[in-house]
């Protein structure tokens, strides 16, 4: 801890007070392509730098952004976008429906082989009609089409910046939004500027650092002490304390994050769902709501959150050790059983710590858990190994709905054509899911959808792919000095609105 409070207060105070807005994240980014952004700390980054056709509002509304106007055709078939004019990236080079297509095909491109093409996947072709009009081609209606086109993974870039760069773009992104990247220093901060030629309304605050600092303890320091302006994920502990600290503001914000640890399905002794069962049996997860998150938090009843389309409760399991040590007995498991539990540090709110206490009750039915971490990037990389190179027999990792709409929380998640380096890291397959979910995909109907998200959510939920934990609130630390700071149910923190007193 000492080392980050030398280090940052030389880093968040030059320059001037009043010039930068410091937002201590629990880790660094992995890139800054967009398409290939798959952790909300890289999103974040990238929002600020590069902008949607879309935008999910904190209301949970879809309206256009880059895109100025939108019709479907066709039966739902076609999708045409009317864009907005006198846009250029910061590279100077024009946003236009060129600039769209090249954008949009490279998402889905086998060759950039992003983990969300899944969002696009039922799109055909894109054409240019006129320099500012986009047609999207689509094999089937697509239900979540605009929600999609919400996501960070799809903002428009700069095709010039990225065939200038080739792979090092990923580390250099140019994009159309509020703020310009200017520097990264891996592991210490990311640096942006204000776009002074920005479209929209230019932020208040002419430069944003992102630092990454896994200890939750040590950011709410930063913030006490007037070294990070923000601090995200604040531990339970630490909140009494801040909520009477006159200088900071303690903001709960609703999250769309699930919190779960998945299984490797395929293999022993978790190829056995009467095994999966027994781990959901065996965790308290009330009694880790209540002592290691502090009550901030709900239990899943879900494989998604509340406050996302589609989302209804199809139960929990409830505490029952015996039933656990009974289940697997049946399933033929001999105890003690040693598994190793793979675990985030710094990631999600308390993370490791609620892996310790899983640890803890897993004892009680003879399962002796290690917990192994790793450095946030290698610990993404280890997760999405496909099957005959992946190891881990289980993981904690999260996942927010942040396009409000179910697919997004279901199909990457468990349609076995997702299996990793997709996001079914779980490896998890029933043809019945798959049917239920790839129908829902075309259906343009939104009672229907939401029946059959609830009937493979039942599904999902009796087979146990994962150990279902809970779903996020967001916990952050905003010094009173600072207004407007946006902290957004996508668990993105959005500084472009924000200014200093």
């Amino acid at each position: 801890m000492k080392k980050w409070l030398l280090l940052l207060s030389f880093m968040a105070f030059a320059p001037a007070l009043g010039q930068r807005l410091v937002v201590a994240q629990g880790t660094d980014p992995i890139t800054l392509d967009a398409p290939l952004a798959q952790d909300s700390p890289s999103a974040t980054v990238v929002t600020h730098i590069s902008e949607t056709l879309f935008e999910l509002t904190p209301e949970g509304r879809i309206v256009p952004h880059l895109a100025e106007s939108y019709a479907f055709s066709d039966g739902g078939r076609t999708l045409t976008l009317r864009l907005r004019r006198g846009i250029v990236f910061h590279d100077g080079t024009p946003f236009n429906a060129e600039a769209v297509k090249f954008n949009l095909e490279r998402f889905v491109s086998r060759e950039l082989a992003s983990p969300f093409a899944f969002l696009l996947s039922e799109l055909e072709r894109v054409e240019v009609v006129d320099p500012y009009t986009v047609r999207l081609r689509l094999k089937n209606p697509f239900a979540p089409i605009l929600a999609h086109l919400t996501h960070s993974s799809t903002a428009i870039q700069s095709p010039t910046a990225i065939q200038r760069l080739g792979a090092q773009y990923r580390d250099n992104p140019v994009g159309t939004g509020p703020y310009r990247f200017q520097a990264w220093q891996k592991g210490q901060f990311v640096d942006l500027v204000r776009n002074e030629n920005y479209w929209g309304e230019k932020p208040s605050i002419p430069q944003v650092r992102f630092i990454p600092v896994p200890e939750g303890t040590t950011r709410v320091a930063l913030v006490e002490t007037g070294q990070a302006h923000v601090a995200v994920r604040i531990p339970p502990q630490d909140i009494p304390r801040l909520q009477v600290n006159p200088a900071v503001e303690v903001v709960r914000t609703p999250s769309l994050r699930t919190i779960y640890i998945y299984f490797n399905t395929q293999r022993p002794p978790f190829n056995d769902v009467r095994v999966r069962q027994a781990f959901n049996h065996a965790v308290n997860k009330e009694e880790i709501l209540q002592f290691v998150l502090g009550g901030i938090g709900r239990i899943s009843d879900a494989p998604i959150a509340p406050g996302i389309f589609g989302y209804t409760s199809v139960g929990r399991y409830e505490y029952n050790p015996q039933r656990a040590q009974e289940l697997l007995r049946q399933a033929g498991v001999s105890t003690p059983l040693r598994i190793t539990l793979h675990c985030p540090t710094g990631r999600y709110f308390q993370d490791i710590q609620v892996c310790e206490a899983i640890q803890g009750q897993l004892r009680r039915i003879g399962v002796e858990a290690t917990i192994q971490t790793l450095e946030w990037g290698a610990y993404l990389q280890e997760t999405q190994r496909p099957l005959r190179e992946n190891r881990i027999q289980m993981a904690m990792l999260g996942w927010g709905t942040v396009t409000g709409d179910a697919d997004y929380g279901l199909y990457p998640l468990f349609h076995s054509s997702q299996w990793a380096p997709g996001f079914n890291r779980a490896f998890y397959k029933n043809v019945e899911v798959d049917k239920l979910l790839a129908q829902a995909r075309i259906s343009t109907l939104p009672q229907g959808r939401q029946q059959l998200y609830r009937e493979a959510m039942i599904r999902i939920f009796r087979d146990a792919p994962w150990l279902f934990l809970h779903s996020e609130v967001q916990v952050t630390a905003v010094r009173r000095e600072v207004q407007g700071f946006l902290v957004h149910p996508t668990e993105r923190y959005l500084a472009y609105k924000a200014r200093f007193r």
